[in-house]
């Protein structure tokens, strides 16, 4: 007999219905019924009769025919929700779907597996997780390890060891023995007393990779925790079972406690779970939808899901492929101005790198190399002031080697950082099985992936500070030789004027859009054949500016490539060419990508230029 949960006035119901060919009207008849059935004052009705309501979906707020049959506009088990009118909704209830609806509605279950043993995750596939790319499975080694490590707690519950959180309260009631029959209760109060968060709900994607980076942890063995009870969280994780997580209450010096109690609750059956089929609705009903159980907590494990930096850590990892992906392609804008700027190359000549061999500064020489004039990628533009009587480019230009290339170094160290964490165990105590004991430390103090993001933001930033001074020689006609603010007729038209201003606190997308926008007022020259293959992905999505136009949706148009990675895309396959042409032996990053510069150098011996103005 199919059945559906139905939501009235901040309820959850679960209704049988018998007979496909009930309606929907049907539906939500018999579910005001039942919600009348459980108020002692009927709810404030009289009878059914009377209540007038409509119907939708959960997952996408849908409205739904009340004519309809079940089985022609419902699946078995979906989530409903009856909207009776003059209601206002219940402010306890949480809307239906996360922002960003139009996103998740394109939620696929995956096929692949990624196999987890607590070692060897990357920042790279916790973000996959997080896109719900793959479901998760343990190693038969970390299954080993999870029994073993159990085996020590059961002993000291069996023996009535004392040990701080097992037979013990917690912080100062670390002195308060508590009886073996209270220790599953002592779990679940624990869980329950911790969930005190505060804000909007972590998105999908966020909520699975802190899911899924406690999962890695726990697959480790040093937390105590049951197989059976951690093969219960990687069935809702593949599930996409994901607990009511605010966004705000992790307490940092003492890992995250709060957002990680909310966590376990939702997998408990409390709290508020969300998931593609449901939308949000009570934990309890999510689970039973997916034909989960809730999971009942034995000693330790309570303790064993909420210890640890794993939303600090797997925010992080995030922060660190996004600041990589945006790093990447920086270089491809920068390149695209300096072009249009008509700036020289010799800045990235390969000796002046080899004798400053920072890693960073000198991938990104090498990107200007392979992107920029050379007997490989030949440019009309570059071409056109080949004799010039200017002698060097502004710092802007001239020191994006120096300037993006410590970002790139400091992204490497923060993404080191990021990756010993993932795979780090956190608890407090700590399980040895080897040694059969516990031992309490300090594994879950945030301090080590916290400060190291407050590096990678002070990194990132100055991406965006040089690109707001390219985009403000790009504006002004003093420095440019271009129109003033990259448009015609200036003064009727404003251009790049407050885009300018913008960029100074934001975007580095509006340096994309101003570069490309620059190469409008040097046509029918053309550049090399990548920054051309790049001024034709923007120019897909953003036509060139005539005359003054709404200019935000064309910087959230060139925001998306960005964030898309379009642009790495577009210019990779140039950029590692060169590479294979030119230094065989080298791979991306390494030390040989400078140390062969006699050879490289030979692609530019016949590009000297007297070239450029301002030390």
């Amino acid at each position: 007999m199919p059945r559906y949960t139905v939501h009235v006035r901040g309820e959850w119901l679960a209704v049988p219905c018998p007979h496909g060919t009930n309606t929907v009207g049907w539906l939500g008849k018999e579910a005001v019924r039942r919600y009348m059935k459980n108020k002692p004052d009927n709810g404030g009705f009289t009878s059914v009769e009377e209540v007038k309501f409509f119907v939708r979906r959960c997952k996408g707020l849908g409205l739904l025919d009340l004519d309809d049959t079940v089985e022609d506009a419902l699946e078995d088990n979906e989530f409903v929700e009856v909207v009776i009118e003059g209601d206002i909704m219940s402010p306890d209830f949480i809307p239906s779907q996360p922002e960003g609806v139009h996103l998740y509605s394109k939620y696929r279950e995956p096929e692949q597996y990624i196999s987890l043993d607590g070692n060897s995750l990357t920042t790279q596939d916790l973000v996959n997780l997080g896109k719900g790319l793959y479901k998760i499975k343990l190693t038969p080694e970390a299954e080993a390890k999870v029994k073993q490590s159990r085996e020590v707690i059961e002993r000291i519950v069996k023996e009535q060891t004392v040990v701080y959180g097992i037979t013990t309260g917690f912080g100062k009631f670390a002195r308060t023995v508590i009886p073996n029959s209270k220790l599953m209760e002592l779990q679940m109060n624990l869980v329950r007393s911790h969930s005190a968060g505060v804000g909007k709900p972590l998105t999908p994607e966020r909520s699975r990779m802190l899911l899924a980076l406690r999962i890695n942890v726990l697959a480790k063995g040093y937390s105590g925790i049951s197989l059976e009870t951690l093969q219960q969280v990687i069935e809702a994780f593949n599930a996409s079972c994901l607990p009511y997580i605010p966004e705000k209450g992790t307490v940092g010096a003492s890992g995250d406690l709060a957002p990680l109690s909310h966590l376990a609750l939702g997998l408990t059956g409390e709290g508020k779970m969300w998931s593609p089929k449901s939308g949000w609705a009570d934990a309890k009903y999510v689970l039973e939808a997916h034909g989960l159980k809730p999971i009942t907590l034995k000693p330790k494990e309570g303790l064993a899901l909420i210890n640890g930096t794993q939303m600090i850590t797997s925010l992080g990892c995030e922060a660190v492929e996004r600041a990589s992906a945006i790093a990447r392609q920086a270089d491809i804008v920068a390149a695209l101005t300096l072009e249009v700027l008509k700036g020289t190359t010799k800045a990235f000549d390969t000796d002046i790198h080899a004798v400053r061999p920072h890693r960073g500064q000198a991938e990104v020489a090498f990107r200007f190399r392979s992107l920029l004039d050379s007997d490989h990628h030949p440019s009309e533009i570059a071409e056109s002031h080949r004799f010039c009587d200017r002698v060097q480019d502004a710092y802007t230009m001239r020191c994006c080697p120096q300037v993006h290339g410590v970002v790139n170094d400091t992204i490497a160290f923060v993404k080191d950082i990021m990756t010993t964490e993932i795979n780090s165990a956190t608890d407090n105590p700590m399980v040895f099985a080897e040694r059969a004991e516990t031992i309490s430390g300090g594994n879950f103090h945030g301090e080590y992936p916290a400060k190291a993001l407050d590096y990678l933001a002070i990194g990132v930033h100055e991406l965006a500070a040089i690109s707001e001074r390219r985009i403000e020689r790009l504006c002004n006609p003093s420095l440019s030789e271009l129109p003033a603010f990259l448009v015609t007729e200036g003064g009727l038209n404003s251009g790049f004027m407050i885009a300018h201003c913008t960029a100074a606190a934001l975007v580095l997308a509006i340096e994309l859009l101003a570069a490309c926008q620059g190469i409008e007022f040097l046509r029918p020259l053309r550049t090399t054949t990548p920054l051309e293959k790049v001024y034709d992905l923007v120019r897909s999505v953003v036509r060139p500016w005539m005359k003054d136009r709404f200019m935000a949706p064309d910087i959230e148009a060139a925001h998306r490539l960005l964030v898309e990675q379009k642009v790495w895309e577009v210019a990779e396959p140039y950029i590692e060419k060169y590479r294979r042409e030119h230094i065989p032996e080298s791979r991306p990053g390494s030390p040989t990508a400078f140390s062969l510069g006699s050879l490289e150098r030979k692609t530019h011996d016949g590009h000297n230029h007297r070239h450029h103005s301002e030390l």
